[in-house]
């Protein structure tokens, strides 16, 4: 008999699951939320061969047991899921990208002959929901499970080879505490880093509002996640705030670091700090996908002339080429074209790269 698995949660980590579990297993998947909207459009896009509303109604006779929700939901759905009768050594597990709170949270399963394994898909998007999912969404990047040392064997690789099918990731154990340190440095502290300086921006803008005119081209590349989901980034770090503390306080000394170089006028001490930075940012991996999702963009220069940003979308458009944003940037600070094009599937960015080349501009060219 195929597995029947219950994914909690039809937005865009459940719904890319479904998805994908559906396209490549022969699993009977029910999808579940509260939104009517979302399980619709499940439904609607093969996604799930069944849907509703009723959290026992998904659950019952499940092998297996998907918790894509919020890390703000999650704790409170496993509580639900204690009062429920579950199939005997049913699989649970979770996407939260805090895993140590989430873990010992779900030791309370135990009691029900229940096996919960942690998991983290640690692959990003800038949309959501339901109507943002594809199956495709995890492919080449690393999807984590925290089990407990105790935990089955046999039922970590059941999850695994399923969740390897399903996404095409590259599935890593690892342990909790270990995850959300890696994941608060790499993910939650820019986040706050982001955020902080949009606010401080914010700040000295209610004085002088060309701080804002002027915060152009870099600025809003570097802190684009600081627009992030209040109430979800409030729960994410809440939820790893042991390990947060921890990082801002690491945080706080490089920071203080350079201001007692810049303050001593310790120019090589400078230079130093930028070369470490830029030869440890040449050594990231290029092809891994990660929690922060990436910009496809290039610039390109453009005479001023009427009629050349026309010719521009033509030659793309007839390539099938998708833009999603095309910017004219009159603050050029730091940014090699007058013209910027944005894209939201890496093989347009490579196309329209390759094609507007063919056509004769300058293309300088980043994914970020």
């Amino acid at each position: 008999m195929p597995d029947r698995i219950a994914v909690l949660g039809t937005g865009l980590i459940g719904g890319s699951i479904a998805l994908g579990l559906k396209e490549r297993t022969d699993a009977v998947v029910v999808g579940y939320d509260r939104s009517d909207e979302d399980l619709a459009l499940a439904a609607t896009l093969g996604a799930v061969d069944e849907a509703t509303t009723d959290l026992a109604e998904a659950v019952c006779d499940a092998d297996i047991i998907i918790i894509a929700l919020p890390v703000g939901a999650i704790k409170e759905t496993i509580d639900r899921l204690t009062s429920l009768p579950l199939k005997a050594a049913c699989i649970v597990t979770d996407v939260g990208s805090t895993k140590s709170e989430i873990v010992a949270h779900a030791q309370k399963l135990k009691q029900q002959d229940v096996i919960f394994i942690g998991g983290h898909p640690m692959a990003g998007s800038h949309r959501s929901g339901m109507k943002a999912a594809h199956s495709l969404l995890f492919e080449n990047a690393y999807y984590v499970l925290t089990p407990d040392p105790d935990t089955s064997l046999l039922a970590v690789q059941k999850l695994s080879r399923l969740l390897h099918l399903a996404t095409k990731a590259e599935l890593v154990i690892m342990d909790p505490v270990h995850h959300d340190r890696v994941v608060g440095a790499i993910s939650h502290l820019p986040h706050i880093i982001a955020a902080g300086l949009v606010n401080m921006v914010g700040d000295y803008n209610e004085q002088n509002e060309w701080f804002h005119r002027l915060a152009a081209g870099g600025f809003r590349s570097l802190t684009r996640i600081g627009a992030s989901h209040p109430v979800m980034w409030r729960d994410i770090l809440l939820s790893n705030r042991e390990e947060l503390i921890n990082l801002l306080d690491d945080w706080v000394l490089q920071i203080n670091n350079m201001r007692d170089a810049i303050h001593e006028g310790d120019g090589d001490r400078i230079e130093a700090f930028f070369a470490r930075s830029k030869r440890l940012r040449a050594q990231l991996p290029d092809r891994k996908k990660g929690l922060l999702a990436p910009v496809y963009e290039c610039w390109l220069d453009i005479p001023d002339v009427p009629g050349e940003i026309a010719r521009v979308t033509a030659i793309l458009s007839e390539q099938g080429v998708n833009i999603s944003n095309i910017e004219v940037l009159n603050n050029r600070e730091e940014l090699p074209g007058v013209l910027k094009l944005t894209y939201k599937k890496e093989h347009d960015f490579k196309r329209a790269v390759a094609c507007l080349k063919e056509a004769g501009y300058a293309v300088h060219a980043d994914r970020t």
